[in-house]
């Protein structure tokens, strides 16, 4: 394996701090574990003092550039420093930069907190949203103060000395907990592996998933195969090995990683870390006069009140219940003719896709010739290009952190818009999952200048293999696109002010539109045309596969559907109930008991890798997903009606939600494009949970 470039040896810090210079791009290459604490310390003190003068400059009678912008130009400084250094911790973890990272926690959350509770600038943002100059203020503009009042409040503004003080020792620990939580799932990821010397004992599995075994186990001096718990090589066991106590053996690793049961229990648990998140989420809520964590969590979003949220989750479980039930029904059936009499969690993947082969005549891997991702890659860029009147190049000669990263370029009509970051493929010390970051926002500078958006877009799909290049499957193609319409979301804005450009101050629970919007082109027959093509011919989808992968788009869609109402109604039960005696454990036991139709092994542990919630920005947010989802199918319902590739609705969509960011309340932004607020039914057809649907 190539190593990262942040990973290799430390040098002598040269007298030129990479992050404490000016840059286009991070300077990916120069950066040192060395540099980070020295210039967030540097930077976080230059702030103190810029804001000082500013408020001494501005006195009662602040203006917009005074103040906010030039609070936008100390925000700029410091995420230019941080963001890399954070981006570099998630994807190219080591323990020099892990530790460089957890030192400067501490003192951002410090720093954060201190910006919440200065009444000096509070008082100075309501001067100005009561000033003469606020009365000409774009939409825009009112948000941001809006925004800002409603931060300070939240921050604990109104609250005596002392609570104050308990509030900022509460963020402080919770920082340090959240990075604990994701460095112990780390650490629990990647502290089991399976060697194997018999090529028999992967009986079932894939020629792509065996050769990157093979190189795994290449990479660590070992010959045969190496089964890790990285998702690609899980997922190959789970879908295809043939050995049922294999599968039993991966998933009881996998879903007790960072636990106190299975083959490293105890070794990283999380437990006593969502314990403590947990008291402290609680503490944080009383303290600012809340009735729990789940309340306070919706304060910055668009779900109006718990009822509401829990109302929507439940309804959605009652209407999907009975087909998981019929799903698992099937499965069972299907899993006994096969001589398996009781169906396991380790069995449900494996009889799962067999019946799939079955029914439909189509496989994930039979798929994953047709999606070699350089023909995904211009696929999707096409798509876009068409609805939303853009240009996609590749860039070369770039700083990077890792040889298989690659760099695009947007523009339109020849115009610079934007950049973004590709790094799609699993690799030891690099955090699971898929997601998006703001690397740079989109705004107008103090000096007038527009500084245009960067986004590093990440996936942890199976890489190449020697003779083929890296081939998707169904499923890793619907995540890069889900992905990519986060990116676009922050790429596309024509937001000038960074308080509310790209997704930037866009409610939790609306910004998985774009991404979750984006995922029907993966079904459609003219989106299919375009990202696929056989690897050795190209010779696109045949009319045969791609009828038979439609037919099988809902196949166990209710299962599938209960599984993320279970995660979403664990998650906000588990924050508004936190208190009542119940372990965490209880609590999903609860939510399981209400919506599952197929229960889990005792020893399950997946509360402990729940990182969504307990490490990323999803606590009491997980419904987000399924949230948006509504607002996506039902937005998507339009294109259905004027055309899948409508260049002119494509547009209205980029000019309504995308262009606008957080400057609107999303339902404002969603009854524009749409004419009318949203319907659930959009959802329910696409998920194939309807009568119709069912007959």
């Amino acid at each position: 394996m190539v190593p990262c470039f942040s990973c290799q040896g430390t040098r002598t810090v040269s007298t030129n701090n990479p992050l404490l210079q000016s840059h286009d791009l991070p300077p990916f290459s120069a950066i040192r574990a060395e540099h980070v604490l020295p210039a967030i310390e540097q930077i976080l003190a230059d702030n103190r003092k810029a804001i000082a003068e500013i408020l001494e400059q501005q006195g009662k009678n602040p203006t917009w550039a005074g103040l906010v912008l030039a609070m936008d130009e100390l925000n700029d400084r410091l995420g230019a420093a941080w963001s890399p250094v954070s981006h570099l911790n998630a994807v190219c973890n080591s323990q020099e930069l892990r530790e460089a990272y957890e030192s400067c926690l501490p003192a951002l959350s410090a720093y954060s907190t201190e910006l919440g509770q200065n009444r000096a600038l509070f008082e100075a943002y309501e001067a100005l949203a009561a000033s003469p100059e606020a009365a000409g203020f774009d939409v825009a503009q009112k948000t941001i103060i809006d925004h800002a009042l409603r931060d300070f409040r939240l921050s604990g503004i109104d609250l005596p000395a002392d609570k104050q003080q308990r509030y900022a020792e509460v963020q402080s620990k919770l920082s340090e907990l959240g990075s604990r939580f994701s460095n112990q799932l780390l650490d629990a990821t990647q502290a089991w592996s399976k060697h194997v010397t018999d090529e028999a004992a992967l009986a079932g599995l894939t020629d792509s998933a065996k050769a990157q075994m093979a190189a795994a186990a290449q990479a660590k001096g070992l010959d045969g195969w190496l089964i890790t718990l990285e998702f690609p090589s899980y997922y190959a066991v789970m879908t295809y090995a043939d050995d049922r106590a294999l599968r039993e053996e991966l998933y009881a690793a996998y879903c007790t990683r960072a636990s106190d049961q299975g083959p490293n229990a105890g070794q990283f648990d999380n437990g006593p870390v969502m314990a403590e998140i947990l008291d402290l989420r609680q503490e944080l809520a009383k303290l600012l006069g809340y009735l729990n964590f789940a309340e306070l969590s919706l304060a910055t979003k668009m779900a109006e009140s718990s009822d509401q949220v829990l109302s929507f989750l439940r309804d959605l479980a009652k209407r999907s219940k009975p087909f998981a039930a019929q799903d698992l029904e099937q499965l069972k059936a299907y899993a006994a003719e096969q001589g398996t009499a009781e169906l396991a969690s380790w069995d449900a993947g494996y009889f799962g896709e067999k019946l799939r082969e079955q029914r439909y005549s189509v496989s994930q891997e039979a798929l994953r010739a047709y999606f070699p991702i350089d023909k995904v890659l211009t696929g999707l860029f096409a798509i876009v290009q068409r609805l939303y009147g853009i240009e996609i190049a590749e860039l070369k000669g770039f700083d990077s952190w890792h040889p298989d990263v690659r760099l695009f370029e947007i523009k339109e009509n020849g115009q610079h818009v934007g950049r973004f970051f590709f790094d799609l493929y699993a690799r030891a010390n690099k955090r699971g999952g898929a997601w998006m970051d703001g690397a740079r926002d989109h705004r107008r500078t103090a000096a007038g200048a527009l500084q245009s958006p960067v986004a590093n877009l990440v996936c942890n799909f199976t890489p190449a293999t020697p003779g083929k290049p890296a081939l998707l499957t169904h499923d890793e193609v619907t995540t890069l696109f889900h992905e990519f319409g986060h990116g676009l979301h922050h790429l596309l804005t024509r937001i000038e002010h960074a308080g509310v450009s790209g997704i930037n101050g866009v409610a939790w629970d609306a910004v998985e539109l774009p991404s979750q919007f984006m995922e029907n082109w993966c079904w459609e027959p003219e989106g299919l045309a375009l990202i696929s093509g056989h690897y050795e011919t190209g010779e696109p989808l045949p009319q045969d596969l791609l009828d038979k992968m439609l037919a099988a788009k809902n196949f166990q869609s209710g299962m599938m559907m209960v599984r993320q109402l279970e995660f979403s109604l664990f998650d906000f039960e588990l924050h508004a109930t936190h208190g009542d005696g119940r372990s965490v454990l209880q609590v999903l036991e609860g939510v399981r008991d209400e919506v599952s139709v197929m229960r889990p092994p005792a020893y399950n542990r997946f509360p402990n890798s729940f990182a969504h919630i307990f490490a990323g920005g999803y606590a009491a947010g997980y419904y987000s997903y399924k949230w948006a989802e509504v607002l996506s199918a039902d937005a998507f319902s339009r294109f259905e009606e004027e055309g899948v590739l409508n260049a002119e609705t494509g547009r209205a969509f980029r000019e309504a939600i995308l262009a606008r960011g957080g400057s609107r309340e999303p339902m404002v932004l969603f009854v524009d494009f749409r004419g009318r607020e949203p319907s659930i039914d959009a959802l329910l057809r696409h998920s194939g949970l309807t009568e119709d649907a069912a007959a």
